[in-house]
């Protein structure tokens, strides 16, 4: 039983990445689908963005009311929006944006991909001469690739002036002295790990969503189990390309 749970995990993370391999192949090579990308970045992108943003804020307004009052026993109330701010652009905003995206980006792509799969789409765009792989995977995770690290940025500016309000809550702090104490506290090392490694949020939650959909099977029961697997694939890869990230930052030095 655990030898066959172990080959079925190694059969499908060699298959991933054989799809994987073939988007390196097929995004560099013409006809380039611009009109397809350009749409899937506004649905990835613009549709996505009313979500993250009322999360952002409401996670910024939550972490700063919940975390004065553990400085206000150690005397170090003036520290709150420094340290909210580092928490909030190292780590909080671009991982939770990254999972909202997974739960919403990822499952849509999964259930659109395997309803062409099931009802035989895909198979007619590769007999009309049409490229399904081209127009269909590689447009989808490039716009994840490149919406996904700009809804992180938004994230961490919405959370910051979530932030701002939650300060102001029990206590009083101007504009220009809060903006003033988050930039102080922010350096490069701060900002630019994270945001990198929302580009590797955005591309695992395309190709496992795309993954999931293109080879989806057994009809329109194979299409909710291809949405429900792409979100909890997706969603522990985000955590492990966390981790990875953390460690190569902290072994570079940039912390």
């Amino acid at each position: 039983m655990k030898s066959t749970v172990l080959q079925k995990f190694l059969t499908e993370t060699g298959d991933i990445a054989r799809f994987s391999g073939r988007f390196f192949v097929e995004a560099f090579k013409p006809r380039y689908e611009f009109a397809e990308l350009l749409r899937q970045c506004f649905f990835i992108g613009y549709k996505s963005l009313p979500l993250v943003a009322i999360t952002a804020f409401i996670m910024g307004l939550v972490i700063t009311i919940q975390s004065r009052p553990t400085l206000v026993e150690f005397g170090a109330e003036a520290w709150l929006p420094k340290m909210v701010s580092v928490s909030l652009v190292r780590e909080i905003a671009p991982v939770i944006t990254a999972l909202i995206c997974a739960g919403k980006i990822g499952s849509g792509i999964g259930a659109e991909l395997g309803s062409m799969k099931v009802t035989e789409q895909i198979d007619a765009m590769d007999v009309s001469g049409t490229n399904p792989y081209k127009f269909l995977v590689v447009t989808r995770v490039m716009a994840t690739t490149f919406m996904i690290p700009i809804l992180a940025v938004l994230a961490d500016a919405i959370s910051l002036y979530g932030g701002y309000l939650g300060t102001n809550i029990r206590g009083v702090c101007s504009w220009d002295l809060y903006w003033n104490q988050v930039f102080d506290t922010l350096t490069y090392g701060d900002i630019i790990p994270s945001i990198a490694k929302t580009f590797l949020f955005g591309f695992a939650i395309g190709i496992i969503g795309c993954y999931k959909g293109f080879y989806s099977n057994k009809g329109t029961e194979g299409v909710g189990q291809s949405a429900n697997s792409a979100v909890v694939i997706s969603s522990l890869l985000v955590f492990i390309l966390d981790l990875l990230a953390v460690q190569i930052t902290d072994l570079l030095n940039l912390t």
